[in-house]
Formats: C-alpha cells, sequence, structure tokens
C-alpha cells in the first residue's frame, strides 16, 4: 500500500486536475482536505506539500496572485499517460484502487506483474522526497552473497518491467543503477544529501539504452521495415531518440543515435527478420553471428548449456 503521505501528494495533484484550469482557494482546498482526511489544513502543511510535489514529480502547484487561486498550469501533461509524473501517480492510484478493490473486482481486471515494483518503491519514493541516505544489501544476479552500498538516491527508472533505482553510491564514488528486485534489504542512515544542480534522469539515459551507463560513444543505427511494421514502431519506438528517414510505399528506414549495448542487441534480435539493420556494420555483423549461432543449436539440436 502507498504510505498515507505519497498518498496525501496524489491526493493533491488530482484535486487540481479536476479543477482545472480555474484552480482552487486556499478555503476550497482546506474544505475538500478536512472532508476527505478530517483534519484542518494549515497554509504552512500545503506549502510544504506543493515543494514536494513540485521535488518528486515535477508538478508545480502556482499561485494566481490576482485571484489568490492555486492551481497546475499544463494539466493535460500531468493527464497525458506517457507522461512520466502522470505515468508513476496513476500507477500508485491504479494499485491503490486495485487494492481497495482486490475482492469486488476479482477475476475482472488483470495486469502484469512487475517484479520489483511494490515491495521498496514507497521505502525509495520517501527517501527522495527527504533527500534521505539509503543502506542496501544488494544481489547481483551473478552472485549469491549480497553486497552493501550506500546511496543518495537521485531517481527512478522504469524498464522492461522493472524499476531501477538511480543513485550515487558513496562505497563506488559514482551514480550507479540498482535494480529493486534484487534489493535484498532497505534502512535509512539518518544523513541528508543535497541533490545536484540540474539533476535530470532522462538527460542522464538521453542516449543509453534500457538502464545501461557506459562510456561507449553514442552513435546512429539506421534501420529498414515494412510500412506495416513501421505502424508499431510509430506507435511504440524502440528508443525516444527514434526518427523516420525513408519511405518509398514500400519500405521504411528509421534511425536511432544510442549507445550500443547487450540489452539493444537483444531488442533488435526480438525484432527478428521483420526489422534489417543496415548500419553501423558491428551491429549488423553481431545480428547476424547470433542469428546464425541460434540456427546451429537448433539444427544440430544442442541445448545452450550442452557441451560441443
Amino acid at each position: 500500500m502507498v504510505s498515507e503521505l505519497l498518498k496525501k501528494y496524489i491526493w493533491l495533484v488530482q484535486t487540481f486536475v479536476r479543477a482545472g484550469d480555474r484552480g482552487l482557494s486556499l478555503q476550497d482546498l482546506s474544505d475538500k482536505w478536512e472532508a476527505r482526511f478530517g483534519t484542518e489544513y494549515p497554509r504552512r502543511t500545503f506549502n510544504n506539500h506543493r515543494e514536494a510535489i513540485e521535488e518528486l514529480f515535477n508538478i508545480r502547484i502556482e499561485c494566481d496572485r490576482g485571484t489568490n487561486r492555486y492551481f497546475i498550469s499544463g494539466t493535460a501533461d500531468v493527464q497525458d499517460e506517457t507522461a512520466a509524473a502522470a505515468w508513476i501517480i496513476n500507477t500508485f492510484t491504479v494499485n491503490e484502487l486495485l487494492s481497495l478493490s482486490k475482492e469486488r473486482l476479482s477475476g475482472r481486471v488483470s495486469v502484469e506483474d512487475i517484479p520489483s515494483g511494490q515491495r521498496f518503491l514507497t521505502t525509495v519514493l520517501e527517501a527522495m522526497t527527504e533527500n534521505s541516505e539509503l543502506k542496501i544489501s544488494y544481489r547481483k544476479y551473478a552472485s549469491g552473497t549480497p553486497s552493501e552500498y550506500t546511496l543518495r538516491p537521485y531517481a527512478l527508472k522504469e524498464s522492461a518491467r522493472r524499476w531501477y533505482l538511480v543513485a550515487f553510491c558513496t562505497e563506488r564514488d559514482s551514480i550507479r543503477v540498482y535494480g529493486l528486485d534484487r534489493i535484498v534489504s532497505i534502512s535509512g542512515t539518518g544523513r541528508k544529501f543535497r541533490m545536484p544542480r540540474n539533476f535530470d534522469v532522462d538527460a542522464l539515459f538521453a542516449t543509453s539504452f534500457g538502464v545501461y551507463l557506459t562510456d561507449v560513444p553514442p552513435e546512429t543505427i539506421v534501420f529498414r521495415t515494412s510500412i506495416r511494421e513501421a505502424g508499431y514502431l510509430r506507435d511504440l519506438p524502440i528508443h525516444p531518440t527514434q526518427k523516420e528517414l525513408e519511405n518509398d510505399g514500400e519500405r521504411i528506414v528509421f534511425s536511432i543515435f544510442v549507445r550500443p549495448n547487450e540489452s539493444l542487441i537483444m531488442e533488435l534480435e526480438r525484432l527478428g527478420s521483420r526489422i534489417e539493420v543496415l548500419s553501423p556494420e558491428p551491429v549488423r555483423r553481431k545480428l547476424a553471428e547470433d542469428a546464425a549461432a541460434v540456427l546451429e543449436q537448433y539444427r544440430d539440436g544442442r541445448g545452450p548449456n550442452q557441451e560441443n
């Protein structure tokens, strides 16, 4: 379940979205707050909540000094399902509704399970809100023994149905990415930290594929596909940098600008024969070699773990 404080933040955002451009006076908001939570809503508490919402969700509750009414500018952006803030607010809202209606809606709602979606998500968000350090015990897939890390939680990122914590690791003196599903335990250190000026998680991963941060320089990947497949790729691009380069009525050529890594290769291989990578040559060659290896495996009947 979402913590009480986060539920209040989400309620505030939703209340202002419903109010639209006209917004709400502090008295209107106080009346709604008291009806919902049964307590008074002092101006100081509201201002503290405004600051937390802006820092956590990048949503600013502004005041029209002429009318003394508060509003969220651009509420359409907050309602846009592709916006990060809207996505996380909607995620919490849906999870809360599903939890409350679990018995009544049993057998009528089906959602994909995100393994790391709930266990530590609220703890991390609260630490981000308060700029508080975290201590985690973390087990990598390749290691059976957990390692201990002290982290300054900068951001959360969702990728391929998994949640990831982007944090500065004091032991490694650098920004690292940690899968929430691999965290064994988590606790606060009681220490505060200062967020880096102008930190932007989207800018950090702008030319990355997935959640990998590497020093490999980004390059343009050009690929060709059919008219039919192009429709899917327009609706759900492989990467935010995707551009449409050519269209001859039968084939569409796209490009993306990314740092090649194993996750990108796996994504291109997932699309199989529906796309053809045209350049760069190392990526094209890697796909061809992997395809040949798969063909050989199935031709000889040897599994991936069998000896030659």
